[in-house]
């Protein structure tokens, strides 16, 4: 995912993610950037002991869009990678099985999740409008907005196989590196009753 990147400050040596080695990344953990972080140093045969996760001075920043532009906009940054290939970029809308179990809230779930693929349709075909009102609702500048809907629109996608594959791949990362417990199978966690409603 374009969006998800890791950042540099303009004037940074660092041009690849083998020049991270020893140096520090602001990441907050358990965010979709940290599942980057984790990825990404794979990829590169690094691990988070190659690195120090911090939130204090840092030498690059993993985070996302609208981040991603307002950063390089306002602050001079520059993507030293992004997650194409690497991270999904996934989100997700979560319920209790508890709501998934109820007619009424379930009925109700299914109406957001076709009103929500429904906006992000409009959103993908309605650059500017989308932007112009992102940035009203939010406080962003508008060439920040501008920046982050041409990097693309996150756009509902149907839960098969390769994303619950890609998410368990993210899963798996998080289980290596410590920052979850142990084993987690998210399959488990997949209910496609709505998919219908992505169309």
């Amino acid at each position: 995912m374009e969006s998800d990147a890791i950042l540099v400050p303009g004037d940074s040596t660092s041009t690849s993610v083998k020049d991270l080695k020893g140096r520090n990344i602001a990441v907050a953990k358990g965010s979709s950037a940290h599942g980057q972080i984790l990825v990404t140093l794979a990829a590169e045969g690094l691990t988070t002991k190659d690195v120090t996760l911090t939130q204090k001075r840092v030498d690059a920043w993993a985070v996302w869009d609208p981040y991603t532009s307002q950063a390089e906009q306002e602050a001079g940054a520059r993507v030293l990678t992004d997650g194409r290939g690497k991270a999904n970029g996934y989100t997700f809308q979560v319920a209790s099985r508890e709501a998934l179990d109820s007619p009424g809230r379930s009925e109700a779930i299914k109406e957001f999740v076709k009103r929500y693929s429904q906006a992000q349709r409009w959103a993908d075909t309605h650059h500017e409008e989308w932007a112009q009102a992102w940035a009203a609702e939010t406080g962003l500048k508008i060439e920040v907005a501008r920046a982050a809907v041409a990097r693309g629109v996150d756009l509902s996608v149907k839960l098969g196989d390769e994303v619950i594959e890609s998410e368990q791949e993210l899963a798996d990362a998080f289980t290596a590196d410590g920052t979850l417990p142990g084993k987690v199978d998210f399959r488990k966690f997949v209910d496609t009753r709505f998919a219908g409603e992505l169309s």
